[in-house]
This record gives C-alpha cells, sequence and structure tokens, in this order.
C-alpha cells in the first residue's frame, strides 16, 4: 500500500528542518543498501546540493550516515574503484556539521595511493582534484595542463549545437568544477557561454528538465543569467513532482531530476525543496509533459539531405511543417529564448559537414 504525496503544497517555513530530515533520512535508510553502488551515488548527490546551496543542516539530521561515517575508511580502502563518491560523502556529511575530520587524512591518502591517476577522463582527474584540494591537498601535482584542456573542451562551441547528452553534461560538470560549485570565477570564455546557451537549447527543445536544470546551474556558477523562458519552465516542472510513499515503492524514478531541479530553483533564489515529505522509503515522479520537438526537426533536417541550409530562416518553415501545436509552441519559445538561435541552428544543420564523410 503506498500513499501519494502532492509535493506543490508547501509546509510552514519551520518544517524546512524536518522536509530535510526526511528527505536525507530517505536516501540513507530506505532506498538502498549501503554496500549497494547506486546508495554512493544517490546520497552524494542529495549532500552535495544540501552542501554547496549553505543549507543549514541540524547535526541530527545528519544521524543516518553516522555509523557509515564511523566505517568509511574501512570501505575507502577496500571499494578503491568508488574513492571519489566516498571521499564526496565524507567531506560533505563533515561540512554540513556530522562532527569529525577525517576528510583532510582520507584526501592525503587518496592523493598518495595514486588513485587520481588511474583516470582515464579528465573530467574524473578533475573532480578527484577537486575534491581533495576541499582539504588543501593536490591530488594530481604533475598535471598542470588539465584545466587548460578543460577549457579547450568547453570553448568548442560547436560540439554543443548537436544532441550528444554526454558531452552536454560534461560541459555543466566542468563548469561545476572550474567554479568550485559556484564558490569562485571559473574565468570561463564567451565561447564556453555560448556552449551552455547551445545545450540549454538542446534541452529546451527536448524539454529534458534535468539536462536543463544542470546547464542553468552551470550559467549562474559562470556568471551568467539564465533565460527567464528556461527558468519559468523549470520552476513549473519543479512543482510538478509527487512523491510515492511506502515501503514497496520502486526506486526506478525521477529522483534525479527532482533534485536538481531544486537545485536551480535554489541557486536561482527561488523557492525549492518546499514540498511536503514523509519519513520513511518515497520515490520521485514527475508528470509528463508535451514531448519535445528536438527529435522531429532532426528528423526533418536529416531528410532533406542536400536540400538542408543552415540559414533559420529559410528553413523555418520546412521544419515547422512536420511538428506538432505543442511542438511548435515549444520551438517558438526556444527561438525567444536565445538571441543566439540563429547561430545553433547553423550548427545543428550540420551542413558544412555534407559530403565531408565521402
Amino acid at each position: 500500500m503506498t500513499n501519494v504525496i502532492r509535493l506543490n503544497v508547501p509546509l510552514p517555513r519551520d518544517a524546512r528542518a524536518a522536509r530535510v530530515g526526511h528527505l536525507v533520512d530517505c536516501f540513507a535508510q530506505h532506498r538502498r543498501g549501503s554496500e549497494d553502488v547506486f546508495w554512493l551515488k544517490e546520497n552524494a548527490e542529495v549532500l552535495n546540493i544540501l552542501e554547496c546551496t549553505g543549507a543549514r543542516v541540524d547535526p541530527a539530521v545528519l544521524a543516518p550516515h553516522q555509523a557509515f561515517y564511523d566505517r568509511i575508511e574501512k570501505r575507502l580502502g577496500f571499494f578503491l574503484q568508488y574513492y571519489r563518491f566516498l571521499l564526496s560523502l565524507c567531506l560533505d556529511l563533515e561540512d554540513l556539521g556530522i562532527g569529525g575530520n577525517k576528510g583532510a587524512a582520507l584526501a592525503e591518502w587518496v592523493a598518495r595511493q595514486g588513485l587520481a591517476e588511474a583516470e582515464l577522463s579528465d573530467l574524473q582527474r578533475a573532480e578527484a582534484r577537486r575534491l581533495t584540494l576541499r582539504r588543501g591537498i593536490d591530488a594530481l601535482p604533475e598535471d598542470t595542463g588539465l584545466t587548460e584542456r578543460l577549457h579547450r573542451f568547453i570553448d568548442r562551441s560547436a560540439t554543443f549545437s548537436m544532441p550528444n547528452k554526454k558531452a552536454a553534461y560534461e560541459l555543466t560538470h566542468i563548469v561545476f568544477y572550474l567554479s568550485e560549485y559556484g564558490r569562485r570565477d571559473p574565468q570561463v570564455s564567451a565561447a564556453a557561454l555560448e556552449s551552455l546557451e547551445y545545450a540549454g537549447l538542446l534541452a529546451y527543445l527536448e524539454q529534458n528538465a534535468d539536462l536543463l536544470a544542470e546547464i542553468c546551474v552551470a550559467q549562474r556558477f559562470a556568471g551568467a543569467t539564465p533565460s527567464p523562458i528556461w527558468e519559468r519552465w523549470l520552476e513549473a516542472e519543479t512543482h510538478r513532482f509527487r512523491a510515492e510513499a511506502g515501503p514497496q515503492v520502486s526506486v526506478n524514478d525521477d529522483y534525479h531530476d527532482y533534485l536538481v531541479c531544486n537545485w536551480a530553483m535554489a541557486v536561482a533564489g527561488r523557492d525549492n525543496f518546499r514540498q511536503q515529505m514523509a519519513p520513511g522509503r518515497m520515490a520521485f515522479h514527475r508528470s509528463r509533459g508535451a514531448q519535445g520537438p528536438l527529435r522531429a526537426m532532426s528528423e526533418c533536417m536529416f531528410r532533406l539531405e542536400d536540400a538542408r541550409s543552415d540559414d533559420w530562416e529559410k528553413m523555418r518553415g520546412l521544419v515547422e511543417q512536420g511538428l506538432s501545436e505543442d511542438g511548435y509552441e515549444i520551438l517558438t519559445e526556444a527561438e525567444a529564448s536565445s538571441p543566439r538561435f540563429g547561430s545553433f541552428f547553423a550548427g545543428f544543420a550540420r551542413t558544412s559537414l555534407m559530403g565531408a564523410a565521402l
């Protein structure tokens, strides 16, 4: 038996601590076992968002994590492949006020073991460096070119005018790490800001709230202001979440969308995590809205082959013909959301690459 909790009814202000407590307890004890790597992922995300938004957490709220924290060095010594999750959890628990100082020793141990040197991805190396630097230790002191390589990746705005979710999420996380999650100027270029805008247009055209929320957070961390059209839509989507509570609810849910949408609201100074919570196990679901026109636009452009153009004004009519009423409205909003829509479409059309594979 499950209860559906409508999350669009805010509780009084003095209930915020209880809401946060239910959220932390739910992920710590009621969704998965702590031996599950997805438990590490989910809890690292919850605590990271609370920590980087400056949430005030009563130490009692962190009590469900106390046993985990007490033995975290044992876990790290065995599950070396999860060292980034484990170190992140340790540091956030300490910075939120669990009462301990293991983080510095663990960061030093990670650096001494060379765990970051086993990473193939610059993104993962950047995360490892960011984590250990939280305690004043550089896990990669000899990699002097890492920051430059990260900037080179995000400066290539053409990458982000074409659908590529992996690249888009990497873009946002690079900005998170370079900005220390909003604590310092990431010194990104105008080209990188263009990359974020292109990625945001794709996310809006797809109606992908999860990705668009991360992009809006990254824009604010980079000193830019997201499109009001994007943030208004995200605010509406954030308040459309509902929770199911009960011991049998499935955790194959929209929890990540829920977390990052509320994170985006917090960073924008809007109401966040205002929804009613329940003790115990919860699953988070968002009502599905209209389907975005991105797929239909891509199919149209592909079918046109040599007849396609990178000029949006010339292609508008052909593209719009294949869209539903909802798709047309979303496309119109996307165009209005960014003065760079024309240059974005020029990259999206990929006319400069026609025949290149031959």
